[in-house]
């Protein structure tokens, strides 16, 4: 069993108290925009090197497969590109689709990774959200949950033991060994997406940081929950990791300049997100999306607008989430290269020295 206190032992920062400084990050599904896939992820490359200028701490990746709402199917591939453009910008997936993997493999990628970015991998593992796509690899959905389970048993323990040892239901290793190592030890920094109040308690008693996509008044329950359980796990003097709050954020120089753009953008987002389910006439996720901007925005889960409305909005609803991490999903849909730069270097220069 890995040491919970290892994971926190190792943040590069982890808050001491509710009200002090924020940290910035972004999550990215990097869904399609309609380019040609080279022009794409030369923009994207480029954009994550202006996240990096920009102040934001972390790099988040979203994984999926055959569907238009993640072009990374293989995260640990185009991390390596980011890992190759970047000096500081700490970046990771949330989350590895844990059940799509062999876990040997996965260990020595994540040994791979962790050491040519000199330590800024941060691990994030889930079971993956999608039925449709485990069935495209020939997996049953509804054993996500225990292969889940066993395999992150696995990757913690072979990335603190340099060695896979292990008999289970689904996975066994007569000690074998691995010959590369994480930069960081035990192991690079975890992260998990909560939904719910356990999942955020079982998080703080891994050490894992947690970010929320729901609403600042549910991610609020999860935060609590959150630091009950870090508490009593591993001492009340103990900082807990980042508790993170994901939007949908686009700023331009005016309100009506900026929910132009996102007006425009987000259904296209929002086909990808639904795309695997239309296609195959199933019922929608279970963490389904409005159709519109406004309504994200009427549910508190996205803003568009100048600096001085969206610091507004976003002070406000990281008070409600009990928030220490703002993660932004600022390149999304069809927004251009040109209307993301401008949003991410007013957002860097006017809105997060207002949440500071």
């Amino acid at each position: 069993m890995i040491d919970g206190c290892a994971a926190a032992c190792n943040n590069p920062r982890a808050p001491t108290s509710r009200g002090e400084r924020v940290e910035f990050g972004i999550f990215d599904h990097l869904d399609a925009t309609g380019q040609p896939l080279d022009e794409y992820y030369a923009d994207r490359l480029a954009l994550i090197s202006l996240f990096e200028r920009s102040g934001f701490r972390s790099y988040h990746v979203a994984e999926h497969h055959a569907t238009p709402l993640g072009m990374a199917p293989s995260p640990n591939l185009f991390l390596s590109a980011v890992a190759m453009r970047t000096e500081t910008l700490r970046f990771g997936p949330l989350v590895f689709a844990l059940p799509l993997y062999h876990p040997l493999r996965l260990v020595q990628e994540i040994c791979m990774l962790d050491q040519m970015s000199g330590g800024r991998l941060e691990i994030g593992f889930g079971r993956g959200a999608s039925a449709i796509e485990a069935a495209y690899f020939g997996n049953d959905h509804a054993e996500a949950e225990p292969v889940y389970r066993e395999y992150l048993a696995i990757v913690l323990d072979g990335l603190a033991n340099g060695r896979l040892h292990h008999r289970g239901k689904y996975a066994s290793f007569d000690d074998a060994p691995l010959f590369v190592e994480p930069y960081q030890k035990p192991h690079p920094p975890l992260w998990y997406g909560v939904h719910a109040t356990d999942s955020a308690a079982r998080a703080a008693r891994l050490g894992s940081h947690i970010v929320s996509l729901d609403s600042a008044e549910e991610t609020g329950a999860f935060a609590r929950s959150y630091r009950t359980a870090w508490a009593e796990a591993h001492g009340a003097d103990s900082a807990p990791g980042l508790v993170g709050l994901g939007l949908f954020v686009v700023v331009g120089g005016t309100d009506a300049e900026a929910l132009a753009s996102a007006r425009r953008a987000y259904p296209v987002w929002h086909r990808s997100f639904n795309y695997l389910f239309v296609r195959h006439d199933a019922p929608l996720p279970k963490h389904r999306r409005p159709p519109s901007f406004d309504e994200m925005a009427g549910q508190g889960r996205a803003i568009a607008g100048s600096p001085d409305t969206v610091a507004a909005f976003l002070a406000e609803r990281m008070a409600v989430a009990g928030a220490s991490y703002l993660v932004g999903q600022m390149a999304f849909g069809d927004l251009t290269r040109e209307e993301t730069t401008r949003s991410v270097e007013l957002f860097a220069r006017h809105v997060m020295p207002a949440l500071v």
